[in-house]
């Protein structure tokens, strides 16, 4: 990150009167566009003739997208993930089926045979030629028996041939499957770096006062949406203690603060946002969904008034970014490519919505 500040008072002020009157990111609330001769109106180096703000939207843009992609590749990982375990499963279930299949074939051979060897007649039925009462019924009960046996095997063969055909068939669907989500994953990780890629050429034409500009902008865009969010009254309900299991998740995810962004990560030494999430609550003994998509589609909502600290917070309209809400109006957090897991105002993006893993 950039941490740099303009160094000349008067060049402070006009960077603060410039973020003050500077447009909205993306995903913060709209303010009014900056005066002409501000310093956002004024031209980026290597920009192409754009001024600094439109080069902060261009690069806000290209990481929200980024974030989507992040999102897609995820949850695309996933499923990869569970269809390579169901196939590993399908191939030890097939392999067992043929197995069965060659014991239970064995065993009607040597039935077969024991009967050729007895010129086609089982023992009970020989037992019931004999002249003999009670060897007659013994012969009767063996060759039931015997009937059995048989019929029970032709019915174990056939079910097990069954069987082995619905495996085979799940193995292939599931083949396909996993061969889908790898494509998808593919063009997912191909989006990710292209998106991140031309960000950072953005940033990179940039002098670097214009870059402490950029980052000093981006951090006063944020705390303004945070005041006007927090200005809504929209904290005066919310006095809600941290259940035993989201105090567990809270403090494993403060304890990853300063860690680095890196798309796809789950840590431990770096995090993209749901991967810090998930990571969080999964420590605390409660698994959720990977993605920040599937968090939201999943997990149980509630509204912003019962929030409390280790419930999870839902970002921008696609659901592609995800906080975890720690108390007084704040969130930890992994922002994105050049970014750390920080703390940060739980107002300062666009809310979706609210969902509580442990409800």
């Amino acid at each position: 990150m950039y941490r740099r500040h303009c160094g000349a008072a008067a060049i402070t002020l006009v960077c603060a009167l410039a973020v003050l009157a500077a447009p909205a990111q993306a995903f913060a609330a709209p303010a009014p566009p900056g005066p002409a001769g501000s310093d956002a109106s004024a031209t980026a180096a290597g920009s192409g003739g754009k001024t600094l703000e439109e080069v902060r939207a261009e690069i806000d843009e290209l990481y929200l997208k980024a974030g989507a992609a992040t999102d897609a590749y995820n949850l695309a990982e996933e499923k990869a993930k569970k269809q390579s375990g169901e196939l590993v499963e399908l191939t030890q279930a097939i392999a067992e089926g043929q197995a069965k299949i060659a014991d239970l074939k064995s065993r009607a051979g040597a039935q077969a045979r024991e009967q050729y060897r007895n010129a086609g007649l089982p023992p009970g039925a020989q037992l019931m030629l004999s002249g003999d009462p009670q060897l007659f019924l013994d012969g009767i009960s063996r060759a039931r028996q015997g009937q059995q046996a048989a019929k029970g095997l032709l019915g174990q063969l056939t079910r097990s041939q069954e069987d082995l055909e619905t495996y085979t068939k799940d193995a292939n669907t599931n083949w396909t499957k996993l061969e889908a989500n790898r494509v998808k994953q593919a063009k997912a990780k191909k989006k990710i770096n292209a998106q991140i890629a031309a960000a950072k050429k953005l940033e990179s034409r940039l002098e670097k006062e214009e870059r402490a500009r950029l980052l000093k902008m981006e951090q006063e865009e944020a705390n303004r949406a945070q005041t006007s969010w927090l200005g809504s009254g929209a904290l005066k309900e919310i006095n809600r203690e941290a259940s035993p299991l989201g105090k567990q998740a809270v403090a494993f995810a403060t304890a990853q603060i300063g860690k680095p962004y890196v798309w796809g990560a789950e840590g431990p030494k770096s995090y993209d946002c749901s991967g810090l999430t998930s990571q969080a609550w999964a420590a605390a003994g409660r698994p959720i969904p990977r993605t920040s998509q599937e968090q939201w589609r999943l997990l149980p909502h509630i509204e912003i008034k019962d929030m409390r600290p280790g419930d999870l917070i839902i970002y921008h309209a696609d659901a592609t970014h995800v906080g975890m809400y720690v108390g007084d109006g704040r969130i930890i957090h992994a922002p994105r490519p050049g970014r750390d897991v920080t703390l940060a105002g739980a107002g300062s993006m666009q809310i979706l919505g609210v969902v509580r893993p442990d409800a």
